[in-house]
């Protein structure tokens, strides 16, 4: 893999300092615990106060992370989220992912979903996430979902 790059983890001075290796191996088990329909397993990758943003709405708390993650497995029981790539960004790791499922849960509509967004961590200072936003293009999440034609942009 080369040389292992140093990522400032987290905005505290005592932030844990996580090598290119550490936070691709978090990435990559974070990847599988979206994808492996055990939501309680998923949120302990949060501080116990962590926070997850999706499109501008939050999750605070494991908890409530715990419920978020319940509601996209449950309506999507084959999602699997993929490990696009990671980089750093103002001292905040960049997770960017590739989510495919088909919506057959509960009133879903039977439609496959392909879509590539990322997630900014925050990692505190016990080398868990303290604060997720992440973002998706909605607009083709409700395309995809309802079956609408493909728009040339």
């Amino acid at each position: 893999m080369g040389a292992a790059f140093v990522f400032m983890a987290g905005c505290t001075a005592k932030a844990n300092l996580m090598s290119n290796r550490d936070l691709t191996d978090f990435a990559t088990r974070y990847a599988a615990a979206w994808s492996g329909k055990d939501p309680v397993k998923f949120a302990a990758f949060y501080e116990q106060n962590g926070s997850l943003i999706v499109n501008g709405d939050a999750s605070v708390g494991r908890a409530a992370i715990t419920a978020t993650a319940r509601s996209y497995m449950a309506a999507f029981p084959d999602m699997v989220v993929k490990l696009d790539s990671l980089g750093d960004e103002a001292g905040q790791t960049v997770f960017h992912w590739t989510w495919t499922g088909t919506n057959t849960g509960p009133g879903g509509t039977g439609r496959a979903v392909n879509l590539r967004g990322y997630e900014r961590w925050t990692i505190g200072a016990d080398g868990l996430i303290a604060k997720s936003e992440g973002h998706f293009d909605n607009e083709e999440y409700q395309r995809q979902l309802n079956g609408s034609p493909s728009t040339n942009r």
